[in-house]
């Protein structure tokens, strides 16, 4: 068995734990920090494909043509810095707004002129704005109606703490992606919104996973005096912590081959807005299950009168072994009376240790 498996091992029999819930105001600082970044690109702007604000996009094949002879001949005609890439089939596509106000046919032609291409060879598709305005509203009401049905899933099947918890997850993941993509400069294209909704889908099934498992160790937890419900969850999250890092590697393996060999060494500019997508929210989908969701969840379930009271339990028992413990490393021979435990804890009364019975000697009392 190999040492990540043994790991695993001693995480789900509690023999290794990670104090995820403990350390929840550091992850929190982190996702703050994160967060306030991706706004701050967010606030610059996304770079909006064609799609979205209406357009032309050019297709042409010439062997040889290389994107950055295709961008010098096209800085020629327009001045709006079209986006040329180079598609999976090697051929040149570029991007014109419709903001620049030269026309497809007059476009076509000069760009005929310029890398020695006939027009009728130029694939030509103009995309009006009102077309995109649609699909930027529909893509807008599938990602609050999503939103809408995995809060009421998640209050159905577990509670409201819960779904609230994966809700915040969410829409973290969803701010860091978008935030990410504002910073790169990519554009955003239909693909980028299908890459949104796969992350969210990712993120949660990893939340659900661990809150499943919360659950579980969370049962009659009130009928004890040994375990908060924080170390419950965080015992929960370090079973399913081998799981969830298994899962998010495997997931991003084939992402980063699209993304740094298609998209970077390859070239194949249109990879990179559905992959970019995908690595930045599966990446922060994983990141928020671990420090995020659970930390929030076991601080929303402390403040409940029945937990506050078993966490003053547990703080007492916890304090009544201490005492035990350091009264024995002392050697004074007292132990800690029954009235300074728990209820449900029996200790001994104190006895001198001269007054002692010996191990074994028989009773003179008949």
């Amino acid at each position: 068995m190999s040492r990540f498996s043994n790991l695993g091992h001693k995480l789900y029999q509690g023999e290794v734990s990670f104090d995820f819930v403990g350390r929840r105001k550091l992850w929190y600082s982190i996702s703050g920090v994160i967060v306030l970044v991706a706004a701050i690109g967010l606030a610059m702007g996304l770079h909006l494909g064609i799609e979205f604000k209406g357009g032309s996009v050019y297709t042409v094949a010439k062997p040889g043509l290389s994107v950055s002879q295709a961008q010098d001949a096209v800085d020629k005609i327009v001045s709006s810095h079209p986006l040329v890439q180079s598609t999976d089939n090697g051929k040149i596509r570029i991007q014109v707004s419709s903001e620049d106000k030269t026309t497809s046919s007059e476009f076509t032609g000069k760009l005929s002129q310029e890398i020695g291409v006939p027009v009728a060879e130029i694939d030509t598709q103009v995309i009006g704005p009102s077309w995109g305005e649609q699909i930027s509203n529909k893509a807008l009401t599938g990602l609050i109606i999503f939103m809408i049905l995995v809060t009421i899933y998640l209050a159905i099947a577990f509670e409201w703490r819960m779904a609230v918890a994966a809700l915040v997850a969410l829409i973290h993941d969803l701010l860091i992606t978008i935030g990410v993509y504002a910073l790169v400069g990519f554009e955003v294209t239909p693909g980028t919104v299908i890459g949104f909704l796969t992350i969210l889908g990712y993120s949660l099934y990893d939340t659900v996973v661990v809150f499943d498992t919360v659950k579980e160790n969370a049962k009659d937890l009130t009928k004890q005096n040994k375990l908060t419900y924080s170390d419950a969850a965080n015992a929960g999250l370090n079973q399913t912590l081998v799981r969830s890092l298994n899962t998010t590697v495997v997931a991003l393996l084939p992402v980063a081959a699209l993304l740094f060999i298609g998209g970077g060494l390859l070239g194949a500019g249109t990879l990179n807005d559905i992959s970019l997508a995908l690595f930045i929210g599966l990446a922060a989908g994983a990141y928020s299950s671990i420090c995020v969701a659970t930390p929030l969840l076991a601080q929303l379930k402390e403040e409940q009168p029945e937990m506050k009271a078993l966490a003053k339990r547990v703080a007492q028992r916890r304090a009544a072994e201490a005492r035990a413990a350091a009264a024995k490393e002392a050697g004074d021979g007292e132990e800690i009376a029954d009235e300074d435990l728990p209820a449900g804890m029996v200790g001994q009364r104190g006895r001198a240790a001269g007054t002692t019975r010996a191990k074994g000697r028989p009773s003179t009392k008949r």
